[in-house]
């Protein structure tokens, strides 16, 4: 019975020392407390006695397969013919749906091509960049010129919807920016088109590609609504001395020009990265010599405290010789 009472008058007695305000806010603490690690017991609990049902995107979704490029790394530099025959695909290929809408025609500079070849290649765009009539103030078109930016393919977003059975095909722009694996999503996506396997149908018989749609394991829900755009070698005619134009190199040559579509100054940044480092160590090593030269002639002098202090001896012998103890 004595500890019955005792028990709730030392629960008082704590909570009076504490104060009202800090006791409630220790009282919210706890009870914020118990409910997280109720929810926590309680979403266990469901979790184990009601697991969730697999998935066909969980199973026979696949990672984006690794892809060597000249820019990866932290010293990679862009390869520009590699450049020039990933814009080639995009040119031929990409562009017929994707925009390219943050790069200008004159951007193609960097890619060794020269002022020349610029006002070519926008003159000779398939896509006319929009304008205004200036008699008539109605909407129209002109022939690109090297200020331009790339021109969408489309009038809008409902053209394009229109034209792709409702699926909005991505601004190419930034893509290897957007996307989880960068170029290697984009190299993996390009040549993942398969026939769906036969063991995600036997055990998701309700998962089989919708008509309109195309199986690709490197795609976020397995089925794409873009048709393959890279069917076949030699759908791409490289110049002499370039590599063969096979499935696999237009994916990689486009992947990398993708890479510069949404860094163009990787190699800036780069090369300023490894001056900044080569500045810090050496900075680091001059402020080491530094430090050892100045305090090269320094002593460290430890001031007695405590029972060595001359101070503190001095008053121990004094107090020791009133009580008529011998040191």
């Amino acid at each position: 019975m004595g500890l019955i009472v005792a028990i709730p008058a030392a629960i008082a007695a704590f909570f009076a020392r504490l104060g009202w305000v800090r006791s409630i806010a220790l009282l919210a603490g706890l009870a914020f407390s118990g409910v997280l690690f109720l929810s926590l017991i309680v979403g266990a609990v469901s979790y184990f006695q009601e697991p969730p049902e697999a998935t066909a995107e969980h199973e026979f979704h696949r990672e984006a397969e690794p892809l060597a490029l000249a820019s990866n790394g932290p010293l990679g530099r862009f390869d520009k013919a590699q450049l020039q025959r990933g814009f080639q695909v995009y040119k031929e290929v990409c562009a017929a749906c994707h925009s390219m809408s943050r790069v200008a025609f004159r951007d193609l500079h960097a890619l060794g091509y020269s002022e020349a070849e610029v006002k070519a290649i926008a003159n000779q765009w398939a896509t006319e960049a929009p304008s205004i009539n200036p008699e008539t103030g109605e909407p129209a078109t002109r022939k690109a010129i090297a200020s331009d930016h790339f021109p969408s393919p489309y009038a809008n977003e409902t053209a394009a919807r229109a034209g792709n059975n409702n699926a909005l095909p991505p601004d190419l722009s930034l893509i290897t920016k957007a996307r989880e694996g960068g170029p290697a999503y984009v190299h993996s996506l390009l040549t993942g088109y398969r026939k769906q396997p036969a063991d995600l149908l036997r055990k998701f018989p309700d998962s089989k590609t919708p008509a309109g749609l195309y199986y690709n394991p490197y795609f976020a829900n397995l089925n794409i609504a873009m048709p393959p755009p890279l069917t076949s070698e030699g759908q791409v005619t490289y110049a002499p001395g370039n590599p063969k134009p096979t499935v696999n190199q237009m994916a990689t040559d486009v992947a990398a020009f993708l890479v510069w579509t949404a860094e163009p100054k990787l190699e800036n940044r780069h090369s300023g990265g490894l001056a900044v480092l080569i500045f810090l160590l050496v900075g680091t090593a001059l402020a080491y010599l530094s430090f050892k030269n100045i305090w090269a002639e320094a002593k460290r002098k430890v001031a007695p405290v405590g029972p060595l202090d001359p101070v503190n001896k001095a008053k121990r012998k004094r107090a020791s010789g009133k009580a008529g103890i011998d040191e």
